[in-house]
């Protein structure tokens, strides 16, 4: 049986990455959050997201990786924001985009 590499969830996109490539890539992704954040109008904008903290677990400082895991998408999916109109969950720039063509049910 072939095991699959451990992978951590960013808590900015929520995908998953290597142990050693998550590092690298959390200072670009909040970069590239930051960039998208400003780009959108004054109400739709976000407080920045904050790495949750998750404490070592083991005598040796190893983290649990299913609980920073579980973390890292609650903050990822925190940031999701509802359609005023259908309530699905969207990314703000999408949102956006999403809303030119949502419309309201129509009851029968």
């Amino acid at each position: 049986m072939i095991r699959r590499p451990p992978t951590i969830i960013c808590y900015i996109c929520g995908r998953e990455y290597g142990t050693k490539s998550i590092a690298i890539h959390e200072p670009q992704c909040l970069k590239k959050w930051h960039n998208e954040n400003n780009l959108l109008p004054k109400e739709l904008r976000r407080p920045e997201p904050k790495k949750p903290e998750v404490r070592a677990i083991s005598a040796k400082g190893f983290y649990d990786l299913d609980s920073l895991n579980e973390a890292a998408w609650r903050s990822a999916q925190s940031q999701l924001v509802p359609c005023n109109i259908c309530g699905r969950t969207f990314l703000p720039d999408r949102l956006i985009v999403h809303q030119r063509s949502c419309k309201p049910k129509v009851t029968k």
